[in-house]
C-alpha cells in the first residue's frame, strides 16, 4: 500500500503477517513517509558504508534497517557529543530522555521525534522486544562512565552495543519467521561483534585521546603492538568466518547487502592486519571508494550465480 492511496488519518485493518507484528489502527501515511525519509538522511550523514549496504536491500526491509540504524546513531552522538561544555550529566540525562520517548513510541505507535516514530514502526511492525532493545539503551550508557573494560564487560558491551543492533536487523530480514530468527540469530550476533571489534580498532586512537576510553580487555594502548594487533583481528576473522557461514541462508531481500557490509568489513580487517600498529595507533584505517565498487560488483556477481 502506497503512502498516496491512503488518506492522512484512516482506520485500516492490516493482516498479520507474523505472530509478534503489531500494526496501529490508524494510518499517518505522510507522517510516516516522513519519518522514514528522517532515518534515511541520517544514515547518509553518518555511513558511507552502511548506506551502500542498505541501498541493496529489497524494498520490504529497507527502511526499517535504516530506522533501525538511525535511532542507534542518535544515541551514540549523544554519548559522543564533541562538546566540552557538555557534563556526562547532561548527556545522561538526554540519553535516558531518548530512552524514554523510545518506550513510549513503542507503546503508543508515535512519536514527535522523527527517528523515534520510523524506530518505533518497525520495532511494533516486526516484533522487536525489550530484550534487545533494552541491552542497547545499556550499553550507550556505559559510555558515559565506564573507561575500561575487563572480558565480562566487554562481552556485555559487544552484545548490547552491537549483536543487538544485527539481531533487530535479523528480525526484520525474516519477517516473523521464529524458525529462522533462531537459527540464524548466532549469525547475525557474530557479524554485528565483528563490525564493532573492527571499529574498535579503527577508532583507537579518538577513543583513546579524545574519549578516554579503551574498550579492548587487558590492552595497554602505549604498548600497542603488532601482536596485539594480530591477536585482535585473529578475533574479528573468527566472527566474520561464522557470520558469513549463515549469510547464504538469509531471504533474498537481504541477502546481497548483508554480503556486502560482510565483505567491506572483511576487506577493513585486511587492511588493518596490513597496517603497522604504531599506524593503526594514530589514523583511522578506510576502504578507498573505488575498492567499495569492486566489493559491490564482486557480490552482485555471486549473487547472480545463486
Amino acid at each position: 500500500m502506497s503512502a498516496g492511496t491512503v488518506p492522512r488519518g484512516t482506520t485500516v485493518t492490516t493482516p498479520d503477517t507474523t505472530p509478534a507484528a503489531v500494526h496501529d489502527a490508524v494510518v499517518d501515511p505522510t507522517y510516516d513517509a516522513t519519518a522514514v525519509r528522517s532515518a534515511a538522511v541520517v544514515v547518509r550523514a553518518y555511513s558511507t558504508s552502511f548506506g551502500w549496504a542498505c541501498r541493496l536491500l529489497g524494498d520490504g526491509v529497507r527502511d526499517h534497517v535504516r530506522a533501525v540504524y538511525a535511532l542507534v546513531r542518535v544515541a551514540d552522538e549523544i554519548v559522543d557529543d564533541p562538546r566540552p561544555g557538555l557534563s556526562v550529566a547532561e548527556r545522561g540525562e538526554l540519553l535516558d530522555e531518548l530512552e524514554r520517548e523510545v518506550a513510549r513510541a513503542r507503546a503508543r505507535g508515535r512519536s514527535s521525534n522523527l527517528v523515534v516514530h520510523a524506530f518505533a514502526r518497525t520495532v511494533r511492525r516486526f516484533g522487536i522486544g525489550d530484550d534487545l532493545v533494552a541491552p542497547f539503551f545499556a550499553s550507550m550508557r556505559s559510555d558515559l562512565t565506564v573507561t575500561a573494560y575487563d572480558e565480562a564487560g566487554f562481552a556485555a558491551y559487544v552484545h548490547g552495543s552491537a549483536e543487538v543492533v544485527g539481531l533487530m536487523c535479523l528480525r526484520v530480514f525474516v519477517a516473523g519467521d521464529d524458525a529462522a530468527y533462531e537459527r540464524l540469530a548466532p549469525g547475525a550476533a557474530r557479524l554485528g561483534a565483528a563490525f564493532q571489534k573492527v571499529n574498535f580498532l579503527r577508532d583507537l586512537a579518538e577513543d583513546v585521546d579524545l574519549r578516554g576510553r579503551s574498550y579492548f580487555p587487558g590492552l595497554d594502548v602505549d604498548a600497542f603492538d603488532d601482536a596485539d594487533r594480530d591477536r585482535l583481528i585473529a578475533d574479528v576473522d573468527a566472527d566474520l568466518a561464522a557470520a558469513r557461514v549463515a549469510i547464504g541462508d538469509l531471504p533474498r531481500s537481504s541477502r546481497l547487502a548483508v554480503r556486502v557490509a560482510h565483505d567491506l568489513f572483511a576487506e577493513l580487517s585486511r587492511r588493518l592486519a596490513a597496517t603497522p600498529a604504531a599506524t593503526i595507533r594514530r589514523e583511522r584505517v578506510r576502504v578507498p571508494g573505488p575498492v567499495k565498487a569492486r566489493l559491490v560488483a564482486g557480490a552482485l556477481a555471486r549473487e547472480a550465480l545463486r
